[in-house]
């Protein structure tokens, strides 16, 4: 990532200052339909100000200006590199006052660059908000410490002071290598939607492979996507390919890439898990209108690019003419449901699986279907597996088939494609994800997580061990679980709570298990919407999302409420079903595994650190035995979960190895 201008504190003084505003303004028109002249004059005064408070302090010192940040889609005003710390400055020219908004957008511009750029993990980061024409009193501050510092407010008379403090007071033990900072590589690790507006605005594909490049192969596996396409389309061929990986690996965004980085209508992204395609469309509407377009066009578009299953189906399923779509991606296929499912659901005695190759295949030309497979995943009746696709595919030889080895070897037979090879495979490494984007603190939290449900303590504990710890910490109380959460989520980085749909005795203790995933309202507004001040956001920490309504989106920091519908018995995980006053024991063994494949799609949310609220429990309450959630507790800290109170409130951690490569 480049600024727009940088120089040394010495070179900025010594420049023109209109010099430096045309460099700038070059930039704008280069990547801005207009030229603003408030930015111009803003310009103007920020570098006056700059100009001033860095005369006096070392002109070696480099000023970075407009740097820009792939994840946040902003530019930071100013960056100043010390001999020792990295200052991040967000000006407010011709502003008396600074507000909350002014802070987290300082804040989070702070935590942007310790996360994802490689070189500033190790020297204090300074958010400093200037409000050019404030008058209030200079507060008193802080001492500078490692890490990110709170946010620092200054106005145009006491910036140099406020300079001259951190020159003064910074730690000196490590001194920053400004040219090293400047080079170095900035990745930035973005969510589920903040990618989705990313590539539906046609301007971030290449962007985001170049940033997770350094993950695993995630780019690879996006370009055997488009290889495979291009493929189908040149030869006149029927494929289907089978991305797999494990939880956050980044399958949905490779699908992403396909359907936004083809720059072509025909191709769409296909998912029944309604609340995802509710939040992404919601939010890629919301962004069109900030962007001062139609959000009806907006939602148009992506009416048409991200689709719920179930739609799509019924607008085929009677049809014998082909679809619009000559490619679709298929989210958690490994989720289709079975054909005793589809006789019951549409008269069909055909798997979903089988409905879906038969609809594309209408296409006499080509066809593609990009199958994301998530291990672990299943968590509703009917839903059949990986080995459900391979039923359909024996039936019809017709169609190419493309997948990672690993879709022959899984210990689940579910999760087997077919039992031995079958003429139509081809075997491709690169379609398998195998490093997890979404845990940033830790690429180990999912073999952590598949560890911990297993139920091999000794091997999660060395999991933990091995990587200087695990973001898992653990609280018996509720109270502190939530004060958690608030003192971690700075900045605009979002907190809430999830729980198992089947904990339905967390209600004595005031979490209701029971939200409408259902409700595109209730679900946008969880996940997009801020409190303060709406109580309806997933930050105001009062209502739960279940299984159902957080799969396959995410959460900076996740409060975990786990309730005694899975709990230890016998060194062995119990999955319980609360039926009329009393709890009952499972027999089925699919609805065993959907119990622990729920627990894991809780456990896989956060991208930073995950509390797990364990209840004490009642003892003269049968339905909540206060032993049953010691046991769960006990298991927790055995596997390497932290005791809240032992955590840092702001814990300092080592890089993912994966992420800073």
């Amino acid at each position: 990532m480049r600024a727009w201008w940088t120089g040394t504190a010495a070179e900025l003084i010594a420049s023109a200052p209109e010099m430096i505003v045309q460099r700038l303004a070059l930039r704008l028109v280069e990547t801005h339909p207009l030229n603003r002249d408030t930015q111009v004059r803003a310009w103007r005064e920020q570098i006056a100000m700059l100009r001033t408070a860095l005369d006096g302090l070392p002109g070696t010192s480099r000023v970075l200006l407009e740097y820009p940040l792939l994840r946040l889609g902003r530019r930071i005003d100013a960056v100043i590199l010390t001999g020792h710390a990295i200052l991040v400055l967000e000006f407010k020219v011709g502003a008396t006052s600074i507000g909350p908004a002014d802070r987290m957008q300082a804040d989070d511009y702070a935590l942007d660059l310790f996360d994802f750029h490689a070189m500033s993990r190790s020297h204090p980061i300074v958010p400093i908000v200037v409000a050019s024409a404030a008058r209030r009193p200079i507060a008193e501050w802080p001492l500078l410490l490692h890490a990110v510092m709170p946010v620092l407010e200054a106005n145009s008379a006491t910036l140099p002071q406020l300079l001259q403090h951190i020159t003064d007071h910074v730690p000196r033990d490590k001194r920053l290598d400004i040219d090293a900072w400047e080079a170095a590589a900035y990745r930035p690790v973005p969510t589920i939607i903040e990618a989705a507006r990313m590539l539906f605005g046609r301007h971030g594909v290449t962007e985001i492979a170049a940033a997770r490049a350094d993950v695993g192969n995630l780019t690879r596996t996006t370009t055997a996507i488009m290889r495979a396409i291009e493929d189908a389309r040149r030869s006149l061929h029927h494929i289907v390919l089978f991305v797999t990986g494990i939880p956050g690996a980044g399958k949905t965004l490779c699908g992403l890439n396909a359907v936004f980085g083809l720059h072509q209508g025909g191709v769409a992204f296909l998912t029944g898990n309604l609340p995802l395609v509710h939040v992404m469309r919601e939010a890629l509407a919301r962004d069109a209108k900030t962007q001062g377009r139609s959000r009806r066009q907006a939602e148009q578009e992506t009416e048409s690019a991200i689709q719920p299953l179930i739609g799509f189906l019924r607008d085929n399923l009677e049809r014998s003419t082909p679809s619009h779509e000559h490619v679709i991606v298929f989210d958690e296929a490994q989720r289709a449901w079975d054909a005793d499912f589809g006789r019951r659901k549409f008269g069909h005695a055909e798997s979903e699986a089988g409905l879906f190759l038969d609809i594309m295949r209408r296409h006499q030309d080509w066809a593609v279907i990009v199958a994301l497979v998530g291990g672990g995943q299943e968590i509703n009746t009917g839903e059949a597996g990986l080995a459900e696709w391979g039923r359909a595919l024996l039936a019809r030889p017709d169609w190419h088939v493309q997948a990672a080895p690993g879709v022959l070897g899984a210990s689940d037979p579910r999760q087997c494609l077919f039992a031995t090879a079958s003429p139509a495979l081809s075997l491709d490494p690169e379609l398998h994800l195998h490093v997890s984007v979404r845990s940033i603190r830790s690429a180990a939290a999912a073999s952590w997580v598949e560890a911990l449900l297993t139920g091999d303590s000794e091997q999660a504990h060395a999991i933990a061990t091995e990587a200087s710890g695990m973001p898992f910490t653990l609280t018996r109380s509720l109270p502190e679980m939530r004060a958690a959460l608030r003192r971690r989520a700075r900045g605009s980085r979002r907190a809430g709570l999830v729980c198992s749909a089947g904990a339905r005795r967390l209600i004595p203790e005031g979490l209701w298990p029971d939200f409408p995933h259902l409700d595109r309202d209730a679900v946008a507004n969880w996940f997009l919407n801020h409190w303060p001040p709406d109580v309806r956001a997933s930050d105001a920490l009062e209502l739960p999302v279940t299984q159902f309504a957080c799969q396959g989106l995410e959460l900076d920091f996740v409060g975990l409420a786990w309730g005694n519908d899975l709990i230890r018995r016998h060194d062995a995980w119990v999955p319980q079903v609360f039926r009329g006053t009393a709890w009952q024991e499972p027999r089925v063994e699919t609805r065993i595994a959907y119990a622990i494949n729920t627990y894991r799609v809780l456990l896989t949310r956060a991208r930073y650190e995950t509390v797990i609220w364990v209840p004490c429990g009642d003892a003269a309450d049968g339905t909540r035995n206060p032993a049953e959630f010691d046991a769960i507790a006990e298991f927790l800290l055995d596997c390497g979960a932290v005791p809240l109170e032992n955590a840092p409130a702001e814990p300092i951690v080592k890089p993912a190895e994966a992420l800073l490569l």
